[in-house]
């Protein structure tokens, strides 16, 4: 079996470990995740550019997407990194709970963006219209619609890449689903 590290600086290129300075500067830190993109290259600073992309679905939304998406694709890497990323955004233990099984009762429009989410990640994209029309109805834009399709994208990449490498988890564990 062929095990995947987690690379140092000393082992990616000048491009990649100029990313691990900023990460550690900024985070205090360089999280396992983002070191592995540094096998490539090139995929560190693409992934970097389009998680930090400006997007209408920002802030306590995104999260929402994130942690959605990592449920229905099982990844405990991003699942602990976004619990935390979720409570530092103002969700409570219960409402990352709620919004991992793809609901969020205590605000209509991250209700329908959760519900959204969990449709389109379980039907690849084929999702229900009446999902799409809820979404609309709660107030989101075409705009947010796609956006959030990229932010799903986005968390989808982290998710497999994780998944396929098994890298270690260094974020707190998500606690489990009931």
């Amino acid at each position: 079996m062929t095990t995947i590290n987690v690379p140092t600086r000393a082992e990616v290129n000048p491009t990649n470990q100029a990313i691990f300075d900023q990460l550690k500067s900024g985070l205090g830190m360089v999280p396992n995740l983002y070191a592995t993109f540094a096998h490539s290259d090139t995929a560190l600073a693409t992934y970097m550019a389009f998680q930090n992309a400006k997007s209408s679905v920002s802030g306590k939304a995104r999260e929402v997407v994130n942690l959605v998406v990592s449920q229905v694709n099982a990844c405990q890497y991003c699942l602990a990194a976004h619990t935390m990323l979720g409570k530092m955004n103002g969700f409570t233990d219960e409402q990352i709970l709620e919004i991992r099984h793809g609901q969020a009762s205590f605000d209509a429009k991250f209700d329908a963006l959760a519900r959204l989410t969990q449709g389109i990640v379980l039907s690849r994209g084929h999702v229900d219209q009446t999902l799409v029309d809820a979404f609309f109805a709660a107030g989101w834009t075409k705009e947010n619609l796609v956006d959030a399709i990229v932010v799903i994208g986005d968390k989808t990449v982290s998710n497999y890449l994780h998944s396929t490498t098994k890298i270690p988890v260094d974020f707190p564990a998500a606690p489990a689903l009931a």
